[in-house]
């Protein structure tokens, strides 16, 4: 291992990347923390207040002896991450502004911005593992499968991968709260950011109502029977249970409802009460396709992954006119349009795409 590289690790000021400095300082790197902001507004509740984070992420670089550099994409977050979040939700999709933060931001703009400081490898925090075969960059999924992260990575590529390090690849979540609890009690302590990170805990429809106005229209069971009104179909996704409002109504059994699709020529959301109905087997097309190095081989097994932390789906992989093709040999809950399909084979990321349509 080459100790003598200079290490520029992404600290947000939570345990993951604060522990990720910590063991490239032991590891003998030299290392330096830069703190990105890609938020303007911060969150008046404390929830993932800005300026809290980088305090924490301050007394962590204090602690260790590093210095902490900022650097500011907030213009950047909002053209390419947070607009194609708002657009995808008009148009009905369910889009992962995670994974576009990750492309766009992350490995995009600030990577370009920490070689340009002369660094010779960026760290993060994540819970992944980069593999040098023979000069091939593979992602492969972490020691930690219960926290592996490579379904938000499954876009990263050769140029960006060589120069990537994942501190976190070979040590559990356990570990890692061990570790933080002897170092900063503070830190340990702290809790996980979930879904997009300046939201923190707040309710999502409450949120983005500042951006999106409403614009009410019917619920409806599979006959078309009115059962409610929902309030913009933004505020939905496939397969959701709670917070539909339809609690309790007549003539129907007091089985749960769960979103079964939006109908947006006409703005209606259809729920069902039988579950199976999310159920899915069959064929799916995907758009935006991008292979870590190779693209997979056609009609060739391999397994996919739906969500972060969803089971693996044995499919086939189809390709026609330059569109890749996705075939399910086995029924998988809530697809939803506007995620990922991201493929592996064994234990490495080879790649995924954007679900664009269900084709049966």
């Amino acid at each position: 291992m080459n100790n003598t590289k200079n290490i520029a690790v992404a600290m947000s000021g939570g345990v993951d990347s604060s522990i990720s400095a910590v063991l490239l300082k032991e590891r003998g790197y030299k290392v330096t923390g830069i703190f990105m902001k890609n938020w303007e507004e911060d969150d008046d509740s404390n929830n993932c207040n800005v300026a809290d984070d980088y305090e924490d992420a301050k007394r962590v670089a204090t602690k260790l002896g590093i210095d902490l550099l900022t650097v500011n994409f907030s213009d950047k977050y909002w053209q390419l991450v947070f607009q194609r979040l708002i657009k995808g939700l008009q148009s009905g999709i369910t889009p992962n502004p995670d994974i576009f933060c990750n492309k766009e931001i992350k490995f995009n703009y600030f990577y370009q911005h920490v070689l340009s400081l002369g660094y010779d490898q960026l760290a993060t925090g994540h819970y992944a593992k980069v593999e040098n075969d023979n000069n091939m960059f593979k992602l492969k999924v972490a020691y930690d499968q219960s926290k592996d992260q490579t379904y938000f990575l499954y876009m990263l590529q050769q140029d960006i991968l060589k120069n990537i390090i994942f501190p976190l690849e070979n040590i559990t979540k356990v570990e890692v709260k061990r570790i933080a609890r002897e170092f900063d009690l503070k830190i340990s302590e702290k809790k996980e950011s979930m879904g997009i990170c300046f939201i923190g805990k707040k309710n999502f429809t409450e949120f983005i109502s500042k951006y999106l106005k409403n614009n009410p229209g019917n619920i409806l069971d599979e006959s078309g029977v009115i059962l409610g009104k929902h309030q913009g179909l933004f505020n939905y996704t496939i397969g959701q249970r709670k917070g539909l409002g339809i609690g309790g109504i007549s003539d129907t059994n007091s089985d749960p409802w769960f979103v079964m699709s939006k109908d947006v020529s006409n703005n209606n959301l259809v729920v069902t009460q039988d579950e199976k109905k999310l159920l899915y087997k069959g064929k799916l097309l995907l758009s935006s396709a991008s292979w870590v190095h190779t693209a997979p081989v056609i009609n060739k097994k391999y397994t996919a992954r739906f969500r972060h932390g969803g089971k693996l789906i044995p499919v086939l992989i189809e390709e026609r006119n330059q569109r890749y093709y996705l075939i399910l040999e086995e029924h998988e809950r809530a697809i939803t349009i506007g995620q990922s399909a991201v493929i592996y084979q064994n234990n490495e990321c080879l790649g995924g795409g954007i679900i664009e349509k269900l084709c049966q």
